[in-house]
């Protein structure tokens, strides 16, 4: 499981405001999640880390233009990990759970190859700049090489298409 250090938000990832809006809310649609933007300057509702980090309550996911993507896809992939009963009730924080984390920072990899101009190696790179840890050193070696309990739960969950 990951580990997140809150950093200065100093770190040169890409942002909400970076990217095609048509094409987050479309991808977020397809998991039956609404994508709500907050003004510049605005709270974040359902904020876990605090601002510009995104937040989540039900079936709402809620994004600044400064919110990194990262954040977006981990707490829509947060949201999308549960099932409905459990994701109606869900109000910033999703889960305790270390195989949904995991699942979680899975698909999130997953997601941004489906986000034109993001891609999943961009999005590892911005998770290791923000300060997502693994005991392998980066994101990319923990998806490559360590991440096969995460994948083998979203398969079994019909989250991921089978090989």
């Amino acid at each position: 499981m990951p580990e997140l250090t809150t950093p200065e938000h100093s770190a040169n990832v890409m942002c909400v405001g970076d990217i095609h809006w048509d094409d987050a809310v479309a991808l977020l649609a397809r998991h039956d999640l609404r994508l709500n933007h907050v003004a510049a300057g605005e709270k974040i509702p359902g904020s876990y880390w605090g601002e510009p980090e995104a937040g989540i309550i039900a079936n709402d996911v809620y994004v600044r233009d400064d919110t990194p993507v990262h954040s977006m896809l981990h707490e829509s992939c947060h949201l999308i990990v549960l099932p409905p009963e459990r994701r109606a009730q869900v109000h910033t924080d999703a889960t305790d759970s270390v195989p949904e984390e995991d699942a979680t920072c899975y698909l999130q990899i997953v997601l941004a190859g489906q986000l034109r101009g993001v891609g999943s190696e961009r999005l590892m790179a911005d998770m290791d700049a923000w300060g997502y840890t693994y005991r392998l050193g980066s994101t990319k070696a923990w998806f490559e090489q360590d991440a096969e309990d995460a994948k083998h739960w979203l398969i079994e969950r019909a989250l991921l298409p089978t090989v």
